[in-house]
């Protein structure tokens, strides 16, 4: 059977946007075997409770909106986007469920900024180096990350050298600054040392989440396929704790 992955839907205030770049997350997850569950954000918190109970990982993609720099005390920059309660209520519910019953987690883009300030971490409101985030072509490689040998992420990816280096695609203006509790930097851009990508910490939860978009390539792009198979194989193994 199929394991189940739930993931909500990506902007409540951009239909157009959400209905664009859902599609692509959908297809990578069923390539991989996985059968997805796309949470509407306009469900009660009580109806995505019960629909998380189905799933047996979840999936947080990336967004039109950005998070509320609120959330971890901060003033909000000129070049912030507008927040997003709708998603924030369900990435939350998703995260509350997954860390209670240790279900695998992937986050994308914003969904790694999601899960770094649930975690108590921050996020650098707007990128400003010589590296350009946020190129026309957000599909084929922008710039390249290092990544850690001694990391899932490098397992995920076949990394094996002290610092792997891939070239990946690009489309954000934001990045995690300081990592949340129980999470740590597995990836950085080579160029300017942007964080990339975060990891869980805890033994035998699967927790990782890029700051590209695996989503875009995994069709002509080995190691985004292997994010998206690895990811769905983990959902697979998944079972609840004994009570």
């Amino acid at each position: 059977m199929k394991p189940k992955i739930a993931i909500p839907e990506p902007c409540s205030y951009d239909a157009d946007y959400s209905g664009r770049a859902l599609p692509a997350y959908l297809r990578a997850v069923e390539n991989a075997g996985g059968q997805p569950v796309v949470i509407s954000l306009n469900l009660s918190p009580a109806e995505i409770a019960r629909r998380i109970t189905e799933c047996s990982a979840i999936l947080l993609p990336g967004s039109k909106a950005d998070v509320d720099p609120q959330k971890w005390g901060a003033e909000r920059h000129p070049r912030t986007a507008p927040a997003d309660p709708l998603r924030d209520t369900a990435d939350e519910l998703l995260l509350q469920d997954a860390y209670n019953m240790h279900k695998p987690i992937l986050g994308i883009c914003y969904g790694l900024q999601s899960l770094n300030v649930w975690r108590t971490g921050t996020l650098l409101q707007h990128i400003e180096t010589s590296v350009n985030h946020t190129p026309a072509n957000k599909i084929e490689p922008a710039h390249e990350v290092m990544v850690e040998c001694d990391s899932l992420l490098a397992d995920q990816l076949e990394v094996y050298s002290h610092r792997g280096v891939i070239p990946v695609n690009s489309s954000h203006h934001q990045s995690a600054e300081q990592v949340g509790d129980g999470l740590r930097v597995v990836a950085r851009s080579a160029k300017d040392d942007v964080i990339e990508a975060i990891e869980g910490t805890l033994p035998n939860h699967y927790v990782l989440a890029v700051q590209w978009h695996p989503e875009r390539s995994f069709e002509h792009d080995h190691a985004s396929r292997n994010l998206f198979r690895g990811f769905v194989d983990a959902a697979s193994h998944w079972k609840p704790a004994n009570p």
